[in-house]
């Protein structure tokens, strides 16, 4: 089941880490390292820092949806000792050399988007100002009650028993 229409937006952007690897199989690795308040202006893939081992990219701007019915978890992460959101990133093997396959707020969502397995998903810190915006979100959106299922009424086990014709005769039957 998906989520309906999201309730509020945030942009953002992602900054993805490249790094040199150890391996005689893959030369590089990629994995997100930061979050952006806001959508910058900047053109995605421009390099932020290279020292020649480890790069830092702009990988690009993304929007982290708000849904009022998961509030309790987006409350959830913000008590948290370090608030973050969950970015996950794909390699293409071309270019651009990954691209942004989610990013959320929701640990719940966080979680998911790590199971196909397919995908680097890593937890980076929350901006301040993201945490605001967060912050105001959840007060406008109380926690909702949990659903309480009813107990049903016992069934009556003399109501399921044989009963003879009220003229106190057997019909015939035994």
């Amino acid at each position: 089941m998906s989520n309906p229409a999201p309730h509020f937006s945030i942009p953002a952007g992602i900054v993805v880490e490249r790094r040199s690897a150890a391996s005689p199989w893959v030369d590089f690795t990629w994995r997100p390292v930061a979050l952006l308040a806001g959508a910058p202006a900047a053109t995605p893939w421009i390099c932020l820092d290279d020292d020649g081992t480890t790069a830092t990219f702009y990988a690009g701007a993304v929007s982290l949806d708000l849904y009022k019915t998961e509030a309790a978890h987006y409350r959830d992460n913000l008590t948290s000792p370090q608030p973050c959101a969950w970015v996950a990133i794909s390699e293409t093997g071309g270019t651009p050399p990954c691209v942004i396959a989610g990013a959320t707020i929701d640990p719940a969502e966080g979680e998911a988007l790590a199971e196909a397995g397919t995908v680097v998903v890593e937890a980076v810190p929350l901006p301040p100002a993201i945490v605001r915006q967060v912050a105001e979100f959840v007060a406008c959106h109380p926690i909702q009650d949990n659903f309480v299922k009813r107990k049903r009424d016992r069934a009556d086990p003399e109501a399921l028993a044989r009963r003879l014709p009220a003229d106190g005769t057997n019909n015939g039957r035994r």
